[in-house]
Parts: C-alpha cells; structure tokens; sequence
C-alpha cells in the first residue's frame, strides 16, 4: 500500500528512521555516488524527511552533502543519552557522529538539521558498516581491506580502542551482541561469520563458521528479545536463523531462500517476530521469524534496482482500511528511489 516516494540525486543505499520518542518521523537516508574519470570521487549526502503516513507525507526538511556513504546508524534509546546521534561509514575511511537538535525550522515538532559532532579517520580503506554497542559508548566498523575497529565515544570525542585483520575480504557486516556487548559478530566477502570477545585486545576469535554461507555474508542481526537467536543474510539468497547458546559452536537452525542476495535485515522495534528483508535484486520482503520457523508473509517489489536499504517507523501503527499496519520506508540503489509503504496484507497478528 504505497504512501510516498521520493528520487534523490545520488544512488541511495541505507534508511534509517530515528529511535527516539519525540523524532519517530525523522527518516534519514544515505547516497554513495561513484563519479568515474581520471579522478575518481565518491560523493555522498544524508537527507533527513518527515513521514506521515496517516497523512501520506514525505517531506524532505534538511540535507547535508558528505563523502560517500555506505551505512548510517542511529543512536540507541535508552542509553546515556540526551539527543539522537547518527553515525556515518564513508568511502574516505571516516566514521562521523551528527547530532539531530531541536530547531526553529518550521518542521513538525520543532526538528531542526544535522550537525556534525566528531569524526575520526580508521584507515585509508573504505568504512563500509557500523553499529552501536546498547549503552552508545562504542561502535563497531567493518572495512574494505578486511579489518574491523571498534571505537569508544566519550565527551563528544571518538577513539579508536582497537583494530585487528578479521577477514580476507570487505567486511559488510560488524554488530553488537545486544545481549552481551563484549560480543561482535562479522561477515565478509570471504564467507565467513564470525565472533570476537572484545574482553581481550586484540579480540580474541570466539567461533568462525566458513561452511554454511556459500557467498559473502551481508548483514547479520540478533534478535532483541531471544538472547539465543541470530539471523544472518548472505549473497547467496538466504536468510538463515542461528542458535547461538553456545557461543563457541552456533547451530545454523534453518534458512529460507529470498530470491535475492539478502542485504539488510531489520526486526520490527515491537513486533520481534516480523522482519523485513531487503533482497537486492528480487526486491524486499516481510518475514515472520518464530523459533526454528521463517516464512515470507509478503513481497514488495515496486523498486526497479538494486533494493539496498529498509526500516521500520517505531511508535504507533499506521491504520488504514481498519487495519493496523506496521510503517515501512525502502531504497533502491541506481534508481536512487525511495519509498515510504504499508504491507498489504494483515501482518501483525
């Protein structure tokens, strides 16, 4: 059921719609550009809109032209913080923190535009990933050379704490354990999943499974609720669940194939067992996730490239036709599309 949708200049590749309580409409969205020639650049910019979709609205209110940008990442709730952070990982090796204030702008609830805090440079390889520790005091970043980094943010001033070679290839995907933040799981074009305990430095290698995923491993999530289930997304069209209540020796429980190489997964904030796939080139899709069981609910396929970014809107559902309906913003790469949409059928039981 669409709502909106919006062409930006440059080749869109992650949304992200802000946690916190009083910006639940602020959708962030990313571009990484490649501007070929005998100087090469990759340009980017994070655009901020406004969505509605009672109201059918996607209104872009701020934009800010940056290097080229494969991932964004918003602050979690409920952390040591004041104000929502996003944190950017460039194609010039940078990791950058923008604050969102309170402004005088016009715009609904008084949001104002990004401010660039700090940034710190990792490595003349591209960041190609990033993700917040539960407490916001650390991000994990996974490279193009193969490397992760973990920093520490404190006084408005990144750091970095340590770095080691995780992988042969990009590393695509480097997240927290939720549960247990000493944790970091990666994935790579090398095929590899791993995890780290960042109790030691360098982090020691807690398990390394290389048999499972027959391409490279693209995102990884740990569902919020089961501190024992992780899903992982791979080129190789499956979504897989895993139990990892042995940390040394996860099961690969089940998988399901998606039709598409699965680029970004996302658990609904207060529906854990519905999660949204993007699928690169067979679109995106709605799956349920109970237990050992994944099943796709529903397909969305009104993007005509590469489909790169997904999230769901926190707050209320969205009622249309006497429906309650979970709120859902997409991209698409080279189309530079992107799409604010409601599933059509009834998904939340």
């Amino acid at each position: 059921m669409e709502i909106a949708h919006c062409y930006l200049e440059g080749n869109v590749d992650a949304v992200e719609f802000c946690p916190h309580e009083s910006f639940h409409q602020v959708l962030a969205v990313s571009t990484y550009t490649l501007q070929e020639g005998d100087q090469p650049n990759r340009c980017g910019s994070i655009s901020l809109f406004s969505v509605d979709a009672d109201s059918n609205q996607l209104d872009m209110f701020h934009q800010v032209e940056t290097s080229g940008i494969f991932d964004i990442k918003w602050n979690p709730v409920g952390a040591n913080n004041t104000s929502p952070l996003l944190a950017q990982a460039d194609a010039s090796g940078y990791v950058k923190l923008h604050t969102l204030g309170s402004g005088s702008n016009g715009s609904e609830n008084g949001v104002g535009v990004l401010t660039e805090v700090c940034g710190e440079m990792i490595s003349s390889s591209m960041c190609l990933c990033v993700d917040w520790n539960p407490s916001a005091t650390s991000i994990t970043v996974g490279l193009s050379d193969g490397s992760v980094s973990v920093l520490t943010l404190a006084e408005s001033q990144l750091k970095i704490q340590q770095s080691w070679e995780a992988h042969e290839f990009e590393v695509w995907a480097a997240n927290f354990d939720t549960q247990q933040p000493n944790l970091v799981y990666t994935g790579s074009d090398d095929c590899k999943f791993c995890c780290w305990d960042l109790r030691e430095n360098p982090s020691n290698l807690a398990f390394q499974n290389t048999k499972i995923h027959t391409m490279g491993v693209c995102c990884i999530t740990k569902d919020r609720t089961d501190p024992n289930v992780l899903l992982t997304g791979s080129y190789d069209e499956h979504l897989r669940i895993w139990d990892v209540r042995s940390i040394s020796k996860p099961v690969n429980e089940s998988s399901i194939c998606l039709g598409g190489g699965v680029w970004r997964l996302k658990q609904h904030p207060s529906i854990p067992s519905l999660v949204l796939a993007a699928c690169m080139h067979n679109g995106f899709a709605v799956v349920r996730v109970e237990g050992e069981k994944a099943e796709v609910l529903e397909t969305y396929s009104n993007h005509k490239s590469l489909a790169y970014g997904a999230d769901w809107q926190r707050g209320k559902l969205s009622k249309k036709d006497g429906i309650e309906r979970p709120v859902v913003a997409t991209c698409s790469f080279y189309d530079r599309l992107v799409r604010v949409w409601l599933p059509e059928n009834e998904v939340v039981s």
